[in-house]
């Protein structure tokens, strides 16, 4: 199916619900449509592609096409003595992706349940969670180049994983449309539950089991993260810094009780946004029609009719505290258009 459609309406397609129109929308559902829509058509100038909504941020209207991939599907493919692959179109809900391998009985993306957004944009952003992301089961992602309409894959290495990151967010920007993504989910799963209190909300439960790690991970981000649905938010605004271990270090001592987590091999620790905004007064606060959330500072909400333009300003801000007061410069998780 495709749609073609001019002065669009975006709100209900970001999970900030900032009011914000496209000049020109096309959606497909079958990767030949694209093909053929690159064939008959030449792109503008601007154009962006679009996934869930869930981790970007419209600054203003868009004045170019928004290309909305909604392929549907999920189904196995291929299986091994240990493994199970499945391929899944990039219009699938991520955590409906999550639910039916949990349910099949597949290890893998139960750590990643609840996060918002569309399959496609996994592994553009390599979401993570709770000591998993999304890099440790993509086996295979496969695209369309817009400069030639032609159907490409990527192996897991060639996608070029890092912390929230991946080769779809630099060299292939804009460049390539994520059609579906094939992950290698374990037939025997072994559980990931050393990040915070996980295991301690799983024991709550019972103990070890696909269903209860799913839905102790539920449990947790229902506990902090604001329901988009309830209240306009992108999740995680700031990415949670990596700095080379003596800097964080050097932070502890200063500050007794900072949470700092070893982030690679290499000498590096990550640390918590989030608690870096709290220790500058950030948690609560409310301006107009934009604030941080009352539990979690590292998310910024839209009270109801908040402008892009607004929320942007309330982050720049927040920015510049945490780095007046602790002389680190978050980055934005978010993606912010326009």
């Amino acid at each position: 199916m495709i749609r073609l459609l001019d002065n669009y309406n975006l709100t209900a397609y970001n999970t900030f619900g900032i009011s914000a129109k496209a000049k020109t929308f096309f959606e497909f559902t079958e990767s030949d449509e694209l093909v053929f829509f690159l064939q008959e058509n030449q792109l503008p100038d601007q154009y962006f592609i679009l996934g869930g909504g869930s981790n970007l941020l419209f600054k203003n209207d868009f004045d170019g096409l928004i290309i909305y991939p909604n392929v549907p599907g999920v189904g196995e493919i291929n299986e091994d003595r240990n493994h199970i692959y499945i391929e899944a179109g990039a219009g699938v809900e991520w955590d409906e992706l999550v639910r039916l391998s949990v349910v099949y009985g597949l290890g893998g993306l139960e750590n990643l349940s609840l996060i918002p957004g569309k399959v496609g944009a996994a592994p553009v952003q390599n979401v993570g969670a709770y000591g998993a992301e999304a890099k440790d089961w993509v086996y295979l992602v496969r695209a369309i180049e817009l400069a030639t309409g032609k159907i490409i894959e990527f192996t897991n290495e060639e996608c070029r994983f890092a912390y929230r990151d991946s080769i779809f967010k630099n060299e292939l920007k804009n460049k390539v449309v994520i059609t579906s993504v094939v992950f290698r989910l374990d037939k025997f799963p072994e559980f990931n539950l050393g990040y915070g209190t996980l295991k301690a909300e799983v024991d709550k439960l019972g103990g070890g089991g696909l269903q209860n790690v799913r839905d102790a991970v539920i449990s947790i981000r229902e506990s902090k993260l604001p329901n988009p649905d309830l209240i306009g938010n992108a999740g995680s605004f700031f990415k949670n810094p990596v700095v080379d271990s003596d800097v964080a270090q050097s932070l502890l001592q200063a500050n007794p009780g900072m949470p700092v987590y070893s982030a690679s091999k290499n000498g590096k620790s990550k640390l918590a946004a989030g608690w870096l905004i709290d220790q500058c007064g950030w948690k609560g606060y409310r301006e107009g029609n934009v604030g941080v959330h009352k539990d979690q500072a590292l998310v910024l909400v839209n009270y109801g009719t908040a402008t892009g333009a607004e929320v942007v300003a309330l982050a720049e801000k927040v920015k510049q505290s945490v780095n007046k007061k602790f002389g680190i410069k978050l980055e934005s998780e978010v993606n912010i258009i326009g």
